[in-house]
Order: C-alpha cells, then sequence, then structure tokens
C-alpha cells in the first residue's frame, strides 16, 4: 500500500513539475513574481501572443497554480501561492551552480532559445 500512496505522490509531483516545464507558462509565472498583471502587461513582459498567453494562463488556473481577480472591466492574474515564486527562485539558484550540466543533458531533447 505504502508503494502506491508513493508512486500517487511522485505521479502528482511530475504533474506539477509539467506545469513549469513549458517554456511559455515558466515565462508567465516569472512575470507574476513581480505582482499581479493583466494579460495585456503578461503579452507585453513574455512577447507572447494574447491567445497564447490566455491558453497558458488556463492552464496554470486548472492547476491551482495562477489566480484571477476581477478588477472593474480588467482581470489581474497573480501567482496563487507564494511558494510557487520561491520555487522558480530556488530554480534559478540551483541552475546557477548546474547550469553547464542542464544545457548540455541531451536526455530531455529540449531546445534551448539562444537567448535565454
Amino acid at each position: 500500500m505504502l508503494i502506491t500512496s508513493t508512486t500517487s505522490s511522485i505521479d502528482l509531483q511530475a504533474k506539477l513539475f509539467r506545469g513549469f516545464a513549458d517554456p511559455s507558462r515558466l515565462g508567465i509565472l516569472d512575470a507574476l513574481r513581480n505582482g499581479p498583471l493583466t494579460v495585456s502587461e503578461i503579452v507585453e513582459a513574455t512577447s507572447l501572443s494574447q491567445p497564447n498567453v490566455s491558453n497558458h494562463l488556463g492552464c496554470l488556473r486548472d492547476c491551482g497554480l495562477v489566480a484571477a481577480e476581477q478588477q472593474g472591466r480588467y482581470v489581474t492574474y497573480h501567482l496563487s501561492d507564494d511558494r510557487v515564486g520561491e520555487l522558480i527562485a530556488l530554480a534559478e539558484s540551483l541552475l546557477a551552480d548546474v547550469a553547464r550540466g542542464v544545457y548540455e543533458c541531451t536526455r530531455y531533447n529540449i531546445k534551448v532559445s539562444k537567448n535565454g
């Protein structure tokens, strides 16, 4: 029974990290670390198209990583929990120490942008 419980927990953690694994979603989460933003502000901060941002925000909301709040005629989005931003900051800190290995890793077959 413990194996099933552990496997379920690991599967759920893997699902959580898939939310962070997409560069567009990660860019949106990173932009929201500075505070609430509207879709237009997220588009400006990330250089993503408005439909792309809206699609990814829907995913991030469904997964519980982002929350929305109506403010007049605008909807602002913010991280649902401060720990989302802390997790990104921790990843940045870890990456500072292991960046070369991550960059050279061929097992995940992820294209690294020339800008990042």
